[in-house]
């Protein structure tokens, strides 16, 4: 778990290269465990066997991906809460442009594993030859073995023995499983790789900012999220000091300034850019938008409507620095 955190963290600070981590950590994974955890059962649980194997891990880097995001959390916490504002259809256009950008990240690990598999083959054979279709079985034995041959011996293909079938049918059927898992595997690749291309083609032409401005945005974030995990590490620490003294010295705690559940929540919202006002954070529009009381200390103040273009559409803070407008 702290092992993809990390390299979840490498890819928010680095688009292409933490996609390409993430992509080689998978493609070892895969190796690996199809060398040392995989092995066929060589009878009628070859189908379910062989696509366990080739989908749920798949299945399960995605939802991991979900669950190591930032994003999804700051969608997720209060929606249940607010009712009112998911009747809004903008509210619900914002939501399903989040989950789009999360689930293209979230994507990177299972579509590895996946096309790696494939071309890898194991999966994919003990599959097939778990099949009990008389038109798959034809094609594949062809007329070397009578269909009641294959459709007997079959299954026992991928652990290389079979008793009625010659090792040259064998190995005939076997490179024929493997040829065709290899072209799916590079279909998939061509697939991933054209629709990434499309998607971000259509995000830059549609994005209101220009390259150099979305780049120093990308810089920005990952800063102010780096410097807000240690802030808050050490005012967490600060705070749980000052009440262990007071706890164990007997004393009125001292008087300690910390964020209002209100600002809190106002950090932790969607944030969405606006070209007219510069912010580049909930935390950024947080601090420009406060006005200091008499006591000192800083309320928030409020963005008029009039203060936000309406030619220029608001644009979600993606981690991999592909702007959607929306």
């Amino acid at each position: 778990m702290n092992q993809l955190k990390t390299v979840l963290n490498i890819a928010n600070k680095q688009a292409n290269l933490g996609f390409g981590l993430v992509a080689l950590l998978t493609a070892g994974g895969e190796q690996l465990f199809s060398s040392v955890v995989f092995k066929c059962p060589c009878n009628d649980w070859n189908f379910e066997y062989g696509m366990v194997f080739l989908l749920v891990p798949a299945l399960a880097l995605l939802l991991m991906g979900f669950i190591l995001s930032k994003k999804t959390w700051k969608l997720v916490t209060g929606l249940c809460v607010r009712r009112s504002s998911l009747c809004r259809w903008n509210k619900v256009t914002s939501c399903a442009s989040i989950l789009l950008q999360i689930g293209a990240t979230a994507l990177v690990a299972p579509s590895s594993w996946i096309a790696v598999a494939l071309l890898n083959g194991n999966y994919f054979e003990c599959a097939m030859t778990g099949t009990n279709v008389s038109l798959f079985n034809n094609h594949l034995c062809g007329v070397k073995t009578t269909q009641a041959e294959c459709q007997t011996e079959l299954y026992k293909f991928p652990c290389g023995k079979s008793d009625k079938v010659s090792t040259a049918g064998r190995e005939e059927v076997m490179q024929n499983l493997r040829a065709e898992s290899q072209i799916l595997g590079w279909l998939l690749i061509a697939s991933i790789m054209l629709c990434n291309l499309v998607f971000a083609c259509v995000a830059r032409c549609t994005s209101p900012i220009s390259y150099l401005q979305l780049k120093f945005w990308r810089v920005y974030d990952q800063e102010e999220s780096t410097l807000l995990d240690k802030y808050t590490a050490e005012h967490a620490k600060e705070l749980a000091d000052r009440n262990v003294k007071s706890f164990f010295q007997m004393k009125p705690p001292k008087d300690f300034v910390t964020p209002s559940n209100k600002d809190w929540e106002k950090i932790s919202s969607l944030f969405k850019f606006y070209t007219k006002d510069h912010y580049y954070s909930t935390l950024h529009q947080h601090v420009e938008c406060c006005e200091e009381t008499d006591d000192g200390m800083m309320r928030l103040g409020s963005v008029r409507s009039s203060d936000i273009s309406p030619e220029a559409p608001p644009m979600f803070n993606l981690a991999d620095g592909v702007s959607v407008a929306i």
